[in-house]
């Protein structure tokens, strides 16, 4: 009854109205609203996450939930309702990459005290209760370690934890050299956490939909980049000479910037040794982004490509209006041996996408992950 009532409180509804308050009422007005039908495996992923909110606000014990799946699915839209409808204010919403770099500063800025990492998630986290991290993914062993730590913290503080990853718990780390050391993970998450797949035959973000308000689905797809269309387009021409960007402690070179807006190479971000925490510094201050010159990404070190992956990622979670150029179609640019580069696409195929001799560029279908 107290889960019922906050909700009740939070969507608006008054005490004995007709409407069903529930996660799950929630979840099926939003995706009526948004022109789709929820796949079986998001309806059990909502009575799962129904469930555990129920138990959390009774004050009972809750288990944690990792939701997984291809690119495109819906489970970053079920992480990301969940959060908006979860009625108290202890909770964050973070994506992996950026807690994870964080992380790593906290921990070397605490690193003489006996507990570097409780010290960190006590700054990190101070009173949180429901910690939703989205896209987990694991490529390195030295993070596979940190990863133990952090879990084995994150539960014994009794932190709700909910998870989305385009990887089942097995298939996290799949390097032969290194998954075996990485296998108490696997294990902490199979005895600690719930497992559900979130599948569907269907890209949700491939389908025709409703209108979208993300920033990042405004954006658009250039290719080839010729000079016609930069000026209709008013982009910055391909020769533009670099300048000087300060970022945090170090200095990176862009092509141009304005206000809110900036423009760079592929390679001033991606050839370059950056970092994510460069680009979350930069979503600070930028909202409206070119990058110029998006090779095929096959012929690119897996380093370069890896770089990539992280940048449209970042730019995605923090719904930054990009502007992608290329000099070939994009399915053909992104081909290329990086794991990861499946959710890349699928975030980049929402660009409208404007190429030689077209008018008006396609329409972007509405956002899921």
């Amino acid at each position: 009854m107290v889960a019922l009532s906050l909700l009740r409180r939070l969507l608006g509804k008054k005490t004995g109205s007709v409407e069903d308050p529930t996660i799950p009422a929630f979840f099926a007005q939003k995706a009526a609203q948004q022109g789709y039908t929820l796949s079986t495996g998001q309806t059990l992923a909502i009575a799962a996450l129904d469930r555990e909110a129920r138990h959390l606000l009774a004050g009972q014990p809750t288990r944690s939930l990792y939701l997984h799946g291809p690119a495109g699915r819906g489970k970053s839209w079920l992480l990301d309702g969940f959060f908006q409808v979860l009625p108290i204010a202890e909770k964050q919403r973070v994506h992996f990459h950026e807690f994870f770099t964080r992380l790593h500063q906290g921990m070397f800025k605490h690193r003489e005290h006996d507990d570097a990492l409780g010290a960190t998630l006590d700054e990190l986290l101070t009173d949180c209760r429901v910690l939703c991290f989205d896209e987990f993914h694991v490529h390195d062993i030295g993070d596979a370690m940190l990863i133990t730590r952090l879990f084995k913290a994150l539960f014994q503080r009794g932190v709700l934890v909910l998870v989305t990853s385009n990887y089942a718990p097995q298939a996290l780390l799949p390097n032969p050299l290194y998954h075996e050391r990485f296998k108490p993970v696997i294990d902490l998450i199979a005895a600690r956490m719930q497992v559900l797949e979130v599948s569907s035959p269907k890209d949700f973000r491939s389908l025709p939909q409703a209108p979208s308000a993300q920033r990042f689905t405004t954006g658009q797809y250039v290719w080839p980049g010729t000079a016609s269309q930069r000026a209709a387009l008013g982009l910055p021409a391909p020769d533009c000479p670099p300048q000087p960007l300060p970022v945090g402690n170090r200095t990176l070179a862009c092509r141009h910037r304005e206000g809110r807006s900036i423009a760079f190479t592929f390679n001033d971000l991606c050839e370059a040794l950056t970092a994510v925490m460069d680009y979350l510094l930069l979503c600070q201050d930028y909202d409206h982004w070119v990058i110029d010159g998006l090779p095929q990404l096959a012929q690119c070190p897996i380093a370069v490509q890896q770089r990539f992956i992280n940048l449209v990622d970042v730019l995605y979670d923090r719904d930054k209006r990009l502007v992608l150029i290329g000099e070939q179609p994009l399915d053909v640019a992104l081909s290329g041996q990086a794991i990861d580069l499946a959710r890349t696409a699928s975030r980049l195929r929402q660009l409208q996408t404007a190429q030689l001799h077209q008018a008006n560029p396609q329409s972007p279908p509405d956002p899921l992950s």
